[in-house]
């Protein structure tokens, strides 16, 4: 198909839940950069949604899906799965969990993790079943990740939404610890709340809701589908803080681009499920885990990290510099390469979208005036360095 007619099927058949798409059909990728099917070139600083981490066309990627896909792409968790426990010792021995269970998506390992701590007072005879998180959160679109996001615009079109959350502000310790009752299971947050507009949470506040959940006897969740695998400087979110879950959830960037999500936990609570209380038709599958497994060793053994550190840092940079000499330019927010740039009231931030767009940059915004980037964690000086021209020119 040519690039309007793949456009018009999409009109006519896709339900309209995307509003605003580019007219552009990506066809492949070198690098940060996209190549769409009438050849015009473009940087992508939005990586899928903090998803293609390891950029387009990684040979060690590449070469592991084209073997993967000559031997089995999917069978069932009825059998044995060696990519799946390849993934399993890597994230396992890399992290502070004991255990965990694969799924399709973050959504999904949101409702797994909600479950898990659910069940886990069941086991206990205490019936706890309440999750705490935060106001601008966002945990996913099923009914009960939309129910655990605080965010009431996603509410409204789907109430009455699933019982059992409570809302309180991001950052505050006392909020958290006032909302906790009998029935409190759990209190989930995201370490760096992404589509709320990039905001991270301080060291205090998670070391605080550590003791507290300690004291309280609730389990302590961190929702590091965004922030995770990576994208903040380490390869969990929470080592960055320096706090440990009691459950942790990934997804986006686990898969370099295949779909998979998964929750870790600590054996104490993962040792709540038995068989029967939860399964996935295609979570874990050779595909999906083999992608995760050659994702995360790559991540490691190239030192991925470190360029997250250090191009993290020269952005930020570059963007306070905008915040400093452009009286519109509000606010950099963020960790490592996970940032937003904040405007005032003057500057429309899909405007601002639109614009870099027809330079052919890629990025996306988050809340009415604040862009937000998720380059690929491969991204280097000189890329960046012609985003933050084409924004500049933009303003």
């Amino acid at each position: 198909m040519d690039r309007q007619k793949i456009i018009d099927c999409n009109q006519k058949y896709f339900m309209n839940v995307f509003s605003g798409r580019y007219p552009v059909v990506p066809e492949y990728g070198q690098g940060i950069k996209l190549y769409d099917k009438n050849g015009d070139e473009y940087y992508d600083f939005l990586a899928g949604i903090g998803v293609n981490a390891l950029g387009y066309s990684h040979p060690a990627l590449k070469s592991a899906l084209k073997d993967q896909i000559d031997k089995l792409i999917h069978l069932s968790n009825l059998y044995y799965i060696e990519p799946q426990a390849c993934l399993e010792e890597l994230l396992i021995e890399n992290s502070c969990t004991d255990k965990l269970f694969f799924a399709n998506s973050g959504a999904e390992a949101n409702e797994g993790a909600i479950k898990l701590a659910r069940k886990y007072f069941k086991v206990k005879g205490e019936g706890r079943y309440k999750i705490i998180t935060a106001k601008n959160s966002f945990h996913g679109r099923s009914l009960a990740t939309l129910a655990a996001t605080g965010q009431e615009k996603y509410h409204k079109p789907f109430s009455p939404l699933p019982d059992g959350f409570k809302y309180v502000p991001f950052n505050d310790l006392e909020a958290a610890e006032t909302a906790i009752d009998a029935q409190t299971a759990a209190i989930m947050v995201e370490p760096v709340q992404g589509e709320g507009g990039v905001y991270p949470a301080s060291q205090e506040y998670l070391q605080g809701l550590r003791k507290i959940c300690d004291e309280k006897g609730i389990l302590l969740i961190f929702d590091e589908i965004q922030c995770g695998i990576g994208r903040i400087g380490t390869l969990f979110a929470y080592e960055h803080f320096g706090v440990e879950p009691d459950i942790v959830t990934l997804a986006k960037a686990l898969g370099g681009g295949v779909p998979i999500g998964a929750f870790l936990a600590k054996e104490k609570v993962a040792n709540s499920f038995k068989p029967g209380d939860h399964g996935s038709t295609f979570g874990g599958n050779h595909l999906a885990t083999r992608a995760g497994y050659t994702t995360i060793k790559t991540i490691i053994e190239e030192n991925i990290l470190d360029n997250v550190k250090e191009m993290g840092s020269y952005f930020k940079k570059q963007l306070n510099k905008m915040v400093d000499e452009i009286p519109s330019a509000k606010e950099v927010r963020g960790l490592g390469l996970m940032l937003a740039l904040e405007f005032d009231e003057t500057v429309f931030a899909k405007g601002v979208v639109g614009s870099l767009f027809d330079k052919g940059f890629l990025i996306n915004a988050v809340q009415e005036h604040t862009l937000r980037f998720l380059p690929p964690l491969i991204v280097k000086k000189g890329e960046i360095d012609r985003l933050i021209i084409a924004i500049r020119n933009c303003i």
